[in-house]
């Protein structure tokens, strides 16, 4: 029913809780995941503003944190035998998620979890998997923490 999954993660360990569901998912059929990684915009720009200097090395870091933090993810997805395809970008989390689930064809469901690591924010503009569950096409698995 679910073959092809779509898996935004922020590393949080709601997000990484995720992962267990995945795997059940697995065992009813589903073949391939894309795990998705948005390196937060706003993020970004103010680390290009208030860093004196270092905003390079600072986005290089975080951008060598996120590949590592995806090989993990990739390789235990791999496992359980998975075909994974991985993607890092950076941006709005929530329009790179639905851009991903629209390029990517045939994504039969997104799976997320509930809050990630930006609590604060999402106490006033609301979570970004409940932006998602309301503007995507495809059945979205809301993990819980």
């Amino acid at each position: 029913m679910f073959k092809k999954i779509l898996y935004p993660t922020d590393f949080s360990d709601v997000s990484k809780k995720a992962i267990d569901y995945i795997k059940q998912l697995r065992e009813r059929g589903s073949e391939t995941v894309i795990v998705l990684h948005v390196i937060n915009q706003r993020g970004m720009q103010a680390i290009e503003r208030y860093a004196s200097g270092n905003s390079i090395e600072i986005e290089q870091r975080i951008m060598d944190d996120a590949k590592q933090q995806i090989k993990v993810i990739e390789d235990e997805l791999k496992k359980s035998g998975f075909k994974v395809k991985s993607m890092i970008k950076t941006g709005i989390p929530m329009r790179e998620i639905l851009k991903a689930e629209e390029k990517e064809e045939n994504v039969s469901v997104i799976v997320i979890g509930s809050h990630g690591k930006s609590n604060l924010e999402d106490i006033f503009l609301g979570s970004v998997s409940e932006k998602v569950s309301r503007k995507c096409k495809s059945p979205v698995l809301i993990v819980k923490r």
